[in-house]
């Protein structure tokens, strides 16, 4: 018997933040040096420059630095993404006039992910860069449009990919996608993730450009920041910081999809009973 509407609403945007903190626990040190290079792109000559160059200086606790506002970021995100993926699975269905409850297709899944995309873009933008703005409430936002064009290409990639890999390993293992084991899950998530930052790694480049401008007292757009960086540092700009993204994505993007997948079956079966 499906939990009532509320009690599914609570266990989705728990099961999002039980996520979101393994994701953080696992990937932060990646997380760490992907945004030194890009905010310092002439500064290091690579990942292995950069990560050794902090743990020279600070040690194991400075690539965990910013773990807090991270961790806050995180659930949020994590929290409210996969609450709302409940909910525009609900909305598609409905869209497709189907039986409450009735499966979806992985193309289905993934625009359910796209949508819900919209709705985690306003809980991660505030605390992507956690400070109090002279201009207000307002000034957290700064930054929202292009975090926005990356979410919602980026998160339909995201879902797609990892539940069609789950597909894919069920159809070979003759099973079904909630039966594929912990590393088939933890690889299907590492891969989503992979996706999603080669479709969406120049936005996020220039979104966080925005985000570190704002704090100077430069309000540069998405186009303008864009166009900037191509004229003065050259496209490869756009992808500093890649390597030390796609090494931490499966890890981090595995022990999300898996905290979410088992806390949510535990969670279910427990409101079942």
């Amino acid at each position: 018997m499906a939990p009532h509407p509320i009690i599914q609403a609570i266990i989705d945007f728990s099961a999002g933040a039980i996520g979101g903190t393994a994701c953080v626990l696992s990937g932060q040190p990646f997380d760490t040096t992907k945004v030194k290079m890009q905010t310092f792109p002439t500064m290091y000559r690579g990942f292995i420059h950069c990560f050794a160059s902090t743990f020279r200086q600070v040690g194991l606790r400075g690539l965990y630095k910013g773990s807090s506002p991270a961790l806050i970021a995180n659930i949020s995100e994590n929290a409210v993404l996969f609450l709302s993926y409940g909910l525009c699975q609900d909305a598609i269905r409905f869209v497709s006039r189907m039986d409450k409850g009735a499966g979806l297709s992985d193309i289905q899944k993934a625009s359910a992910g796209s949508l819900a995309s919209i709705f985690s873009s306003m809980a991660i933008c505030p605390t992507e860069l956690t400070v109090v703005k002279t201009d207000g409430p307002l000034g957290f936002y700064q930054g929202l449009t292009s975090t926005m064009v990356r979410e919602i290409p980026g998160y339909f990639c995201f879902f797609g990919a990892y539940e069609m890999c789950r597909s894919k390993f069920a159809q070979h293992m003759g099973t079904d996608k909630d039966s594929i084991g912990v590393l088939p899950l933890m690889f299907s998530g590492g891969f989503g993730g992979a996706c999603l930052w080669l479709m969406v790694y120049p936005i996020d480049c220039v979104k966080s450009r925005i985000q570190v401008y704002s704090l100077a007292g430069r309000q540069e757009g998405f186009m303008k920041t864009f166009m900037g960086i191509i004229r003065t540092e050259g496209f490869t700009a756009l992808y500093s910081g890649l390597t030390p993204t796609m090494i931490r994505t499966f890890p981090a993007n595995g022990a999300l999809f898996l905290a979410y997948e088992v806390s949510r079956k535990f969670m279910m079966k427990t409101a079942g009973e």
